[in-house]
């Protein structure tokens, strides 16, 4: 073998070996905040707590904006402490199923809100539900207007309708839509972000996200090219259900996530919440 052939193989050996720890670093899944967490307790979670927390961990979730029925689950979670994962607790105006469609009529819902908050460490209020004139109610602009003094998110499962009117309570408001209106025209959810600076989108089961082999909707790839830095994830669940199917979800965002420029999608995956909730995923 001759010396420049010696040199060669040398060179090339050393390439490949640099190139195995970068390839690694390249191969590591981007890590997420899951923006839309029940950890429900009807008397008691279906999962106990260190089981939830190993979900998070294999699917490489690093964060979590928290909210239960009751808050309980959620005290639970920020309680634990738990390395590499951020927990943002959310009060949810929810003490049983009933108060799904009942809260907002209900006063003592008021007092559970202000009650909660005394924690000292809760950064939103919901997930709430609310439709069309409902949201006109005096209790839901009390919640509104309690949020904004505070500088505390809303996240708002609501149609349109119920949305406009939120935004209308309170200029201050922030909100963060639930599911971005399931199925919402995407050219309305584009007007709607440009004409709200503080509405973002959380996207659990958003339709037409995707086609049926996984491949993105060219008109929400315009959509996250315009405006990435408005949209977040989640897993929401609600029901048993959907921790069983936990691991597919956050599967499934990273399917489209991979077919976006790495910026827009580190920011949805993550990013968005680092900087609407002013922490850092470790």
């Amino acid at each position: 073998m001759s010396g420049s052939a010696v040199i060669t193989r040398v060179i090339v050996a050393a390439l490949i070996i640099v190139a195995i720890p970068v390839a690694g670093i390249a191969q590591q899944p981007v890590k997420i905040f899951d923006a839309h967490l029940h950890y429900n307790q009807e008397p008691n979670p279906f999962y106990p707590l260190e089981r939830v927390l190993d979900i998070f961990r294999r699917n490489n979730v690093a964060g979590i904006l928290a909210n239960s029925r009751p808050n309980k689950g959620t005290h639970q979670l920020v309680d634990a402490k738990a390395p590499g994962l951020w927990v943002v607790p959310f009060i949810r105006p929810y003490r049983t199923r009933d108060d799904v469609q009942n809260w907002s009529t209900d006063p003592a819902i008021y007092d559970l809100i202000e009650a909660e908050y005394k924690r000292g460490y809760f950064r939103g209020v919901g997930e709430f539900h609310i439709y069309g004139e409902a949201a006109q109610r005096q209790l839901v602009k009390r919640v509104v207007d309690f949020a904004a003094e505070r500088n505390l998110y809303l996240l708002a499962h609501c149609d349109e309708a119920a949305l406009s009117i939120l935004l209308a309570h309170n200029r201050s408001a922030k909100i963060i839509w639930a599911h971005t209106g399931f199925s919402t025209p995407t050219a309305r959810v584009r007007e709607l972000l440009e004409t709200y600076p503080e509405l973002a989108g959380e996207l659990s089961y958003r339709g037409g996200l995707t086609d049926g082999e996984g491949k993105l909707a060219a008109e929400w790839r315009e959509l996250f090219t315009r405006h990435s830095d408005r949209f977040l994830l989640g897993s929401d669940t609600w029901i048993n259900e959907r921790w069983f199917g936990y691991d597919a979800i956050v599967q499934t965002y990273r399917g489209w996530l991979a077919q976006l420029p790495e910026a827009q999608a580190r920011r949805i995956a993550h990013g968005n919440a680092e900087r609407l909730f002013g922490g850092k995923i470790e």
